[in-house]
Parts: structure tokens; sequence; C-alpha cells
């Protein structure tokens, strides 16, 4: 049973490094049997990882959104609805909201209604969309990339902060003394923006002084120093304390009680997504194993590894970057349920625990 407002206020509770489960809820041909999942087993799955990462203690579960046939999750609110009835205290966000192709008023309706459901527990991750096939369908110009995101965010802050509400833009048609509902359960439901990597990105978002999520893939641990490095620096130039800003990294991993064992489980899943799933690289792309196993050494963005090994390049991320969270992807590219069941199990019971005792322990030697 989800939570009521009487304990919103333990639920605002944070870690001092928050760990979560992301999914994309894909649909991927399975490379050693060429099975294929329905959509609807791959939907009930998702809810059962979601309750096992709440009861295995983890901090965050997070649903991407794409809209293709090779994705379930083309409505997170929706899918993080369902997780909410299956949970108790783990927060539930999007990652991300594809937000330049979205109505901001019918996204914040929807999570708004979500924190409301489950006890103040929702989060919204706002990106530009490095899937773009959301735009041809609701009808954008893909010119508009830019421009898009920048007012429907702006809209949606304004919506957040401020009701009814009177506004003008391009891209939808004004708002005037609009009474948009429900509000939020939490004081303020938590806007975070995605960012891949472009610098620009990370300079508006540090204009406004929001939280940011940044996504690595595939490349070195030290991917996103430069990133992070211009977000501080616009936010302090902003008059926004960059200490006290909150930042992420999104990113793939595995964690299995040995080291070989969790890298030869997930390289054939991994490499099947990258293959059929992934946007950048599309069908066709082959990613070799020494290539794979290249991207999991200690210098490398993958978190993949027995559950020392994790704990161990979790801690690398928060010390080279200062990071108040992480959003581990476990599965991409339809693996197996047991395997992805056990990964969740390790990260929440071995993990986490250890990682965020040595954070606190870090700060307070700071302090």
């Amino acid at each position: 049973m989800s939570p009521t407002a009487d304990n919103t206020a333990e639920l605002k509770q944070r870690s001092p490094f928050e760990i979560g489960f992301m999914t994309f809820v894909e649909i991927t041909e399975d490379p050693h049997t060429g099975a294929l999942p329905s959509p609807q087993r791959r939907a009930r799955e998702t809810i059962e990882q979601a309750r096992l990462a709440d009861q295995a203690g983890l901090d965050l579960f997070a649903v991407g959104e794409h809209h293709r046939t090779d994705f379930v999750g083309s409505a997170p609110a929706m899918v993080l609805a369902a997780a909410a009835e299956a949970t108790e205290n783990i927060r539930l966000t999007s990652s991300v909201t594809v937000l330049s192709s979205e109505d901001p008023v019918r996204v914040w309706e929807q999570f708004a209604t979500l924190d409301q459901f489950s006890g103040g527990r929702a989060e919204i991750i706002a990106g530009r969309g490095s899937y773009t096939e959301s735009f041809p369908l609701f009808g954008y110009d893909l010119q508009d990339y830019a421009d898009l995101f920048r007012e429907k965010l702006d809209l949606l802050l304004k919506i957040r902060a401020q009701n009814p509400l009177t506004w003008n833009g391009r891209f939808r048609p004004a708002l005037e003394n609009a009474d948009i509902g429900p509000r939020a359960l939490q004081d303020e439901l938590p806007i975070w923006v995605g960012v891949g990597g472009t610098p620009a990105s990370a300079v508006s978002t540090g204009r406004l002084g929001l939280p940011m999520a940044m996504a690595l893939l595939l490349g070195p641990l030290t991917f996103h120093e430069q990133t992070l490095e211009m977000y501080r620096a616009a936010a302090q130039q902003a008059g926004h304390d960059p200490a006290a800003l909150r930042t992420s990294i999104n990113l793939h991993g595995y964690v299995a009680r040995t080291s070989q064992g969790a890298r030869d489980t997930m390289y054939p899943y991994f490499a099947q997504g990258m293959m059929e799933n992934n946007h950048q690289r599309g069908r066709g792309f082959r990613m070799p194993r020494a290539a794979f196993d290249a991207q999991t050494s200690p210098n490398a963005g993958l978190v993949v590894g027995s559950p020392q090994e994790v704990i161990d390049k979790l801690l690398t991320y928060h010390e080279i970057y200062g990071l108040d969270r992480a959003l581990v992807q476990i599965g991409f590219g339809g693996m197996p349920q047991k395997h992805v069941l056990e990964a969740i199990e390790l990260l929440g019971a071995e993990v986490a625990p250890v990682v965020r005792r040595e954070v606190a322990a870090r700060k307070e030697k700071v302090a």
C-alpha cells in the first residue's frame, strides 16, 4: 500500500548518496533463444522490478520515455503510477520526460497526480530527447528542438510556482488565469533537467539553478567533468550556490557475485540492445566483447562487476563529480528477469548501504 500524506515528511529524508534502478522497458530479441517477449510480459516484469527495488532499499525507480514499438514506456507516468501501488518508499521518476514534444500542462497534471497517489514520491527529469521519434509523431519540427525545450521548461516551472497562471509562448495556446490541478503533495515537486553532455544544456540548467541529471552511455568515467564545471560556473554567475545544487549520473550497469560473472551475464544482452534498440547507432551496430570489457574497466563509464567493484566505481564517480545520486540501468537489451532481479537485490542490499556510509563519512570529514 502506498504511503499517505501523514508520512510524507519521512519520505523527504534523503540518503547521503541516492542509488536508483532505471529501465527503458525495451522489447529485445533474446540473443540466445531468439524469443521476443510480449509487451504485457515486459510491463508486468517492470512492476516486479520496482517492487523489489523498493524492498531492497533503493532510493529511486526511473522509467524512460520512448515512442517506438520496441519500447513499452511511451507513457512513463502510467508505468510509475502502477509502480506506486506496488511500492511504499521508493521515489518515482521519469528518465527522461521528453518535454520538447509534450504539453507541460499535461505533464504537470500527470506527475502531480502521481505525487498524490504515491504519498509525495514523484519527480520529473525533463529532457530535450535524444530519441527524436516523438517530434514528428506529435507534430513538432526538429528545427525548433532547442526553442521547444526552453519554452516548455519555462512553462512547467511556472506551473509549479503559481496557480492560477497567465502565460504566453510560441508553441502552445496562451493561458489566461488558468487553474491547473491537482497541485503536488510535496511542497515543491522536484524537476531535474537531463543533460547528455551538450555544453549549452549544462549552462542553461545552471543558470536556472535546477538539479542536473547527466547521462553516460559509453566513454571515459571522466566524460562529464567539463559539463559539471560549466554547469556550476553558470549557476554561480546567476547567483545560485553551486554547492546547494544536486547532480546525478544515469548509466548502464550490472551487479553479480563475481566480476567475471557480471560481465559474462551482461554482455550478450547489452550488445543485443545496442544493435536493436540504440537510437544513435541503429540496427546493425555490433559491440565486440573486447570493447565491452574495456568499458567496464576502472576508468570507463559502465558500472559492472561484483558488489565491491560496483561500490568502488560509484565512489569514484562521487569523488570526481561530487554527485548526489546515480541511476543504474540494469538489464538493457532484454536480460532475463531472473538476472535483473538478482542484480537489483545485490545493488540494494550490498552496494547501496556501503556507498551511503562512505559518502556520509566523507561529508563529515569535509564539514
